[in-house]
């Protein structure tokens, strides 16, 4: 699992376009936490500690905790929203969700490729084309899964890698599961292909140049008869 983020935390009074951006002002962003059977809650969370979670990827589908000022203990939570400033690309607004050891959500994981110099097909000049840079899967909020890694050692051209290749952890479920849908292949050499497309062109040609000519023989023995 990811590191586990810490964000101060406060409620917030203020609420609209005004408030947002007074809180902004603060160095804080306005957030609304919801679920867990309670009623949502408009707080504001530290700018600094948000962009440092956001540009580290940490804060889309990665459990954080937050510190209420004034509560005992920490609640776990999930960023479900997340907008984004246009310009600096920072966040500017976070929707959090309550959750618990129980509380299950769709993520989407990434996929990395381990071995890529022990894959026959792409030591001879093929192509890794990854098809799916991420999958969608049903967790649990407290253990979500940092990434996904499949092996490539010993694949050759052609070969194709799907989902049901991704080994899933205790309590991990595919949220697609009504087919083994393709993650990755590995592709002919651009060289290789283009060879290929040369000789099925020359081939094609000679067929047609020999339906020409027996065109042509039969036009010339009906001039003959």
């Amino acid at each position: 699992m990811a590191d586990i983020d810490i964000f101060q935390c406060e409620t917030r009074d203020r609420t609209g376009t005004g408030g947002a951006r007074a809180t902004r002002r603060e160095g804080w962003v306005p957030a609304v936490l919801y679920g867990g059977g309670e009623a949502p809650v408009a707080i504001r969370l530290r700018q600094k500690e948000v962009t440092k979670a956001y540009l580290a990827g940490r804060m889309k589908a990665h459990l954080a905790k937050i510190d209420v000022a004034g509560e005992d203990g920490q609640q776990s939570v999930i960023a479900r929203a997340i907008q984004i400033h246009p310009v600096k690309d920072t966040p500017v607004h976070v929707d959090l969700m309550r959750v618990n050891e129980k509380t299950r959500i769709d993520v989407e994981i990434p996929v990395r490729f381990l071995n890529e110099e022990l894959s026959p097909g792409l030591k001879k000049g093929g192509v890794l084309n990854v098809v799916r840079h991420a999958v969608d899967v049903y967790a649990p909020a407290t253990a979500i899964p940092e990434i996904f890694e499949i092996d490539v050692t010993g694949l050759d051209v052609g070969d194709t890698i799907h989902v049901s290749a991704i080994k899933l952890p205790d309590g991990v479920k595919l949220v697609t599961t009504d087919r083994d849908y393709t993650i990755a292949t590995i592709a002919a050499p651009s060289a290789l292909r283009s060879s290929d497309d040369t000789a099925e062109d020359e081939t094609e040609e000679a067929a047609d140049g020999e339906e020409a000519a027996e065109a042509d023989a039969a036009d010339e023995g009906a001039k003959e008869d």
